[in-house]
């Protein structure tokens, strides 16, 4: 059984850089392979946040907010969209890392999951508001238009992590045990 102080430790063996360094490989390819995206950004992927969430899963959130940090820089690097430099922090690293959530709940991994990206959400949600609300249809609260084209892809994401999270369920538990 691990200890709380291991679980917030970044990297405390090669295996784990090793573990993390593939899971961010995956999740930047499953992050190409698009169902459908919207016109100013957000995109539903092959599961892309999977990778990183079972990362945080298995190791924790410190272990999972980096990983998250280095596929929301490779997102970037693939798709760039630069506006502003918070813009850039919220839309990118700071909302990728938020995934590493999850690692708080590795006992409960669907409560962790949900919880991440409704951390994710509430970064781009800020950053619509913020930053995007230029594009929001005349009369229409920014506000209602940031949750709105927010949802349209964070929550298919949801929905597709939530069941693949549910297969590997096994391969969580063990560590949470």
């Amino acid at each position: 059984m691990q200890n709380s102080n291991s679980r917030l430790k970044v990297f405390p063996n090669i295996r784990t850089l090793a573990e993390a360094s593939a899971m961010v490989g995956l999740a930047a390819v499953l992050y190409l392979i698009k169902i459908y995206q919207l016109p100013q950004g957000g995109s539903v992927s092959a599961g892309s946040m999977v990778p990183i969430l079972f990362l945080a899963l298995r190791n924790g959130p410190a272990i999972g907010a980096f990983a998250g940090s280095i596929f929301g820089l490779i997102q970037y690097l693939v798709e760039p969209f630069f506006f502003h430099p918070i813009q850039f922090l919220l839309d990118y690293p700071v909302a990728i890392a938020a995934l590493g959530i999850a690692g708080f709940f590795p006992r409960h991994p669907y409560l962790g999951v949900t919880l991440a990206l409704g951390a994710r959400f509430l970064c781009h949600f800020i950053s619509g508001i913020v930053f995007f609300a230029s594009y929001v249809p005349e009369g229409m609260s920014p506000i209602l238009y940031s949750i709105s084209y927010n949802i349209a892809y964070l929550l298919p994401e949801l929905i597709i992590s939530l069941i693949v999270i549910c297969l590997l369920r096994k391969k969580i538990s063990h560590v949470a045990e």
